[in-house]
């Protein structure tokens, strides 16, 4: 989701952002892939992207609770852990490993080992207790964007110094993330393949539906090669809040305060619905509509597209309402002058030469002209970055829009990275995908239809999961409540372009208590972006005190489409 949740099928478009996805750099044949925690690449690469864009332009304590009830049957008791050792492992911050059993169903079974993180409170006088928070994706790194944490202020989930100050902050890498045994389905030459210029920003899924099966089964053989089925199987999101649960106890808390952020916004009701009495306070931040996530995919992939077309969309809008002065690109037209790019770039891509710190180099191709725009206008605050990649692409210089595409990561649709990977597994554990390809070919050309730039990105991006080898047959199937709870705060942004509002809606009449506070703007996530809302959200998860449900918080900085780089340099 954050992925999360973004679009990148995050298939968060790679959506933290996004359910959908910290600064894991691999090399594979010469390509650089950069891993971050969200599509929104301003507040955590601003001044860099910002600095290369100029070069690049010529310009200057008690046991665990029960297991959840599922369709597979009774609870089963969780073992008690014993407590953390922990070792120091950056400033400020301590690491330790937690065994936990692979299947609760089997708590004595085989034992798998999770990374957990803790950045100590900066006054313990004050201490409230523990922290903990899923940063999204499915696939970010909790553990990594802890640890980035002090580099990220203005990026969704940066906590406030408060907050800092209150609370042992606590990540845990979700079974198969990060360091806690990463999925691994691809060989690097096959990634190394996939992050080429083989997709057709024209046609649904990217490639001819045969070469996409084919691809799928590819991708699904080297998950069940690289790992064993049924620890496929077991990285469901139950499984996940019963793995929080497990530190919980090792941490020696009674209850915990909970931040979840896209795909982070599933992993806490389903926490506070196995789970209500450990949970202290609650703040869902970008949320997923659960019900649809633990549904068919097809509609939930569908209304992402809509939701990333619509922020492209507001771009286009912003872009014409400035007029040329401010915003030249198109001259007047932009969605005409994007939409010839594309063409132009997908017919003809353009060399990318490396640049040292900057950009490892290759080709620009529509495609990848297409993602790098999705990911940038679905969040304000990186329009000016947006606007002055396509005013360079336009003049030949594909180099920015290059250099922002390798920097993608999570997204609600594929995108060649290796998050895809991880975050393909967990949905694929959570998902009831269906298996025959009729149903596919009708979403994907709902998709295109309702949006026609973002929908083919959108197709077929299930396929993966209908071919999946490792079917979870013990999912919790019961609504995601989180009765008897303290009331949950949402934060929800107008235009999000991986998780829409209305999931956000959704989500706080499914909950048993919530209220619902709603950022005015485009972007994936709000909190640390948005004075208004940290404020709600500190005064929720320190005091447990919420605003009045409804209630709305404008956007600090009005959005413009006016190019970071000046065009008169």
């Amino acid at each position: 989701m954050r992925t999360d949740a973004g679009p990148s099928s995050a298939g968060l478009p790679r959506d933290r952002h996004g359910p959908f996805a910290p600064n894991d750099t691999s090399r594979e044949k010469g390509k650089i892939i950069m891993i971050q925690s969200r599509s929104r690449l301003t507040a955590r690469y601003g001044a860099t992207l910002a600095a290369a864009l100029v070069v690049l332009t010529g310009c200057s304590s008690g046991a665990s609770g029960p297991r959840g009830t599922s369709a597979a049957g009774a609870p089963v008791p969780a073992p008690s852990p014993g407590p953390l050792t922990w070792s120091t492992c950056g400033k400020q911050l301590e690491c330790a490993t937690l065994e936990v059993p692979q299947e609760y169903t089997e708590p004595d079974g085989r034992q798998i080992p999770l990374a957990v993180m803790r950045h100590r409170a900066t006054d313990p006088d004050r201490r409230i207790g523990s922290l903990v928070f899923n940063p999204g994706g499915p696939g970010v790194s909790a553990t990594e964007t802890l640890r980035n944490l002090p580099e990220t202020t203005g990026t969704p989930g940066a906590f406030s110094a408060e907050v800092l100050a209150r609370f042992d902050i606590i990540a845990m890498d979700p079974r198969g993330v990060g360091r806690s045994q990463a999925v691994r389905c691809l060989t690097d030459e096959q990634r190394a393949d996939a992050a080429g210029t083989g997709f057709d920003p024209a046609v649904p899924g990217g490639k001819p539906l045969p070469q996409l099966l084919t691809d799928a089964a590819a991708f699904t053989s080297g998950c069940a090669k690289h790992q064993s089925k049924k620890f496929l199987a077991s990285l469901s999101t139950d499984n996940v809040a019963r793995d929080i649960d497990q530190v919980r106890s090792a941490l020696g808390e009674d209850t915990i305060t909970y931040y979840g952020l896209s795909y982070g916004t599933v992993v806490g009701p389903m926490y506070a619905t196995l789970f209500p009495d450990r949970v202290r306070q609650m703040v869902l931040d970008a949320p997923v509509d659960t019900n649809q996530w633990f549904g068919n995919p097809l509609p939930f992939q569908q209304e992402v597209a809509v939701a990333s077309e619509r922020t492209l969309n507001a771009w286009f809008e912003t872009c014409r309402t400035e007029g040329t002065a401010v915003c030249p690109f198109g001259t007047g037209d932009p969605q005409a002058a994007f939409d010839t790019l594309i063409d132009t770039l997908e017919a003809k891509p353009l060399k990318v030469a490396p640049v040292e710190g900057v950009t490892p180099g290759g080709e620009l191709d529509g495609a990848m002209a297409l993602e790098a725009t999705r990911a940038l206008a679905g969040d304000q605050n990186t329009w000016p970055l947006l606007t002055s990649a396509l005013l360079a692409a336009q003049k030949g210089n594909g180099a920015p829009l290059h250099t922002m595409w390798s920097s993608v990561t999570v997204s609600p649709f594929p995108v060649p990275t290796a998050m895809f990977e991880t975050h393909t597994a967990v949905r694929c554990a959570d998902w009831q995908t269906p298996a025959g390809i009729a149903a596919h070919k009708a979403a994907a050309t709902k998709a295109v239809t309702e949006a026609e730039r973002i929908g083919p990105r959108a197709a077929y991006s299930a396929l993966n999961c209908a071919r999946w080898p490792a079917p979870n047959n013990d999912r919790v199937t019961e609504p995601l409540t989180g009765a008897g709870t303290p009331t949950a705060l949402v934060v929800a942004g107008r235009l999000d372009p991986v998780t829409p509002h209305h999931w956000a809606e959704t989500m706080t009449r499914t909950l048993d208590s919530a209220v619902l506070l709603t950022r005015e703007g485009v972007g994936h996530g709000s909190y640390g972006t948005n004075a208004c809302v940290d404020s709600a959200v500190d005064a929720a998860l320190i005091h447990g005190t919420h605003p009045a449900d409804g209630t709305v918080c404008e956007t600090d900085t009005p959005a413009t489409t006016r190019p970071l780089v000046p065009q008169n340099r």
